[in-house]
């Protein structure tokens, strides 16, 4: 029998951790950084994969086990201390794709002015690694680009038909989402378009697990000491860079019947999901407008308090796919999702984050993402359709979304 797991977080200057990111080795590193915060790991002290329907209940019992019988040790008692695993899970629950948790042997936490390091292993105590640098990653060298599934024409075509399928009532809202394939010359180290993203886009949360990288706008859910937080984005517009013809837009975006029809779709699909697992709730009437490097969004951000005993991670399996992935109603939106797009989202747009042994944790939704593997990278944009959308306009917001990547990797 395999011996538990002994974990020990010790405090250690702020400074030791200005940089997260900056301190990832090449031994399968994760992250989940949002304005210089939060956790990054190496190593695997333990891991499991799972696949189907029941994908994220097998993840919730194999951690469950795992807490009861480690030794953990927290001299911090911040949420993302102690022990914690890293997750990313698979979009459909048909996907051949397996979904992962996984706890690193060493993890770095900052929280303000905070900062911790966490060491994990088996058997017994492991000494806090030196918290230096890492040698930094080699920019990718000859990256070119072609289509996915479907190129720009036949991904109108499957838009159009979306449309179609909505105006005969079948459904209010799908998402479509496209990919685009890009290849280097070389192996691509992913911390290099870790830290082009956590530096472009420092309001999003860089994440990396298990080859699945990129710079969410989008918090699917927060669990932290009792309270519950999701924010749901959907209407989306590209920025122009002038400051002024951007508050036009935004003023815009915030009026756009066909935007507040997606987004009123996407917090309704989130405050259900959640009202079961939650004591009170507050629903914002009006969405705020976000705004990113490269587009602005409407955004709501639907807060409770939830039960005792519900994890974060069983928070986000209960919301997944909210209508701001899969659409309204929510069965419908999957199936022809599955006939239209032509490919497997593998885990792109599904939950990606951390939970710690309390259950505390967050999971973001793996969007402005992409897969590395080798040379290859697989990079994923999607976007809402309703009855008013129109094809070229929705290939250009997938464009705009494909942005934050292609830049990451040189362009």
């Amino acid at each position: 029998m395999q011996s538990a797991l002994v974990a020990r977080t010790v405090a250690v200057p702020a400074e030791a951790a200005a940089d997260l990111i900056s301190l990832l080795p090449t031994d399968a590193p994760l992250s989940w950084v949002r304005r210089g915060e939060g956790l990054v790991g190496w190593g695997s002290a333990a891991s499991i994969r799972t696949t189907g329907p029941t994908r994220f209940a097998d993840g919730v019992k194999w951690w469950t086990e795992l807490v009861g019988h480690a030794d953990v040790t927290d001299e911090v008692g911040e949420p993302g201390a102690g022990l914690i695993a890293f997750g990313s899970f698979a979009f459909a629950d048909d996907a051949a794709v397996s979904s992962v948790l996984t706890v690193p042997s060493v993890v770095v936490g900052r929280r303000g002015d905070i900062a911790w390091v966490t060491t994990v292993g088996r058997g017994s105590s492991l000494d806090a690694p030196p918290l230096t640098r890492a040698e930094p990653p080699a920019r990718p060298m000859g990256v070119t680009y072609a289509d996915g599934a479907l190129d720009g024409e036949q991904w109108m075509s499957a838009v159009a038909e979306a449309v179609a399928r909505i105006e005969d009532g079948r459904l209010e809202k799908v998402v479509l989402a496209r990919d685009l394939l890009a290849t280097a010359s070389e192996t691509v180290d992913v911390r290099w378009p870790l830290a082009q993203l956590a530096s472009s886009y420092p309001m999003c949360w860089t994440f990396h697990v298990d080859g699945l990288f990129g710079a969410t706008p989008e918090l699917l859910v927060r669990r932290e000491r009792g309270l519950v937080t999701s924010r749901v984005l959907a209407g989306t517009i590209r920025r122009t860079g002038d400051e002024t013809r951007d508050a036009e837009l935004a003023g815009a975006l915030s009026r756009s019947s066909k935007d507040l029809e997606e987004h009123e779709y996407a917090v309704r699909s989130v405050a259900d999901a959640l009202e079961p697992h939650c004591s009170s709730m507050n629903v914002p009437e009006a969405p705020f407008v976000l705004h990113l490097p490269n587009v602005m969004h409407l955004a709501t951000d639907v807060t409770g308090v939830v039960h005792d005993g519900i994890t974060s991670l069983e928070l986000a399996a209960a919301l997944h796919p909210s209508a701001a992935v899969g659409g309204t109603p929510r069965d419908r939106a999957v199936t022809l999702i599955a006939e239209l797009e032509q490919m497997s989202r593998d885990r792109y747009a599904a939950p990606v984050g951390w939970m710690d042994a309390s259950g505390d944790g967050e999971w973001g939704i793996a969007l402005r993402s992409a897969l590395v593997s080798g040379p290859t990278v697989r990079l994923f944009a999607g976007c809402g359709v309703v009855g008013s959308s129109d094809p070229a306009s929705e290939l250009a917001e997938s464009q705009a979304k494909l942005v934050p990547v292609r830049d990451a990797l040189g362009g």
